[in-house]
C-alpha cells in the first residue's frame, strides 16, 4: 500500500513539473525556433532566457537593445556566436512580444 501511494505522488510530481517546463516556453518560441539555440534555465548555443532577463533586470532601454539585437542580430555580448538576424522572417510584433516575455522572467 505504501508502495503505491508513493508511486502515485512521484506521477503526480512528474504531471505537474512536465507541464510547468512545457507552459514556461512562450508559443511565439516554439513557433520561430527559438528553442534550437536558447532554454528557459541553462546556456545552449545562446544564453537561457532566464540569464538575458538577469542581465537587463533594472535596463530602462533592454526592451529596445534586445529587440535591435533579435531583428538585425549581432555577437559580443554572450560570447563568440552570434545572434543571426530574424527579421523579416519573425515579425516586428512577435519580437516585441518575445522580448517583453524574456524581460518580464
Amino acid at each position: 500500500m505504501k508502495s503505491i501511494v508513493i508511486s502515485m505522488i512521484a506521477a503526480a510530481g512528474l504531471m505537474v513539473a512536465g507541464s510547468a517546463m512545457a507552459a514556461e516556453m512562450h508559443p511565439l518560441a516554439k513557433k520561430h525556433g527559438c528553442s534550437a539555440c536558447h532554454t528557459m534555465d541553462k546556456k545552449l548555443v545562446g544564453p537561457s532566457y532566464g540569464d538575458v532577463a538577469k542581465k537587463y533586470k533594472g535596463d530602462k532601454g533592454a526592451a529596445a537593445k534586445l529587440e535591435a539585437k533579435v531583428a538585425k542580430g549581432g555577437s559580443g555580448v554572450w560570447g563568440p556566436m552570434p545572434m543571426p538576424p530574424n527579421a523579416p522572417k519573425v515579425p516586428e510584433a512577435d519580437i516585441k512580444e518575445l522580448v517583453k516575455w524574456v524581460l518580464s522572467l
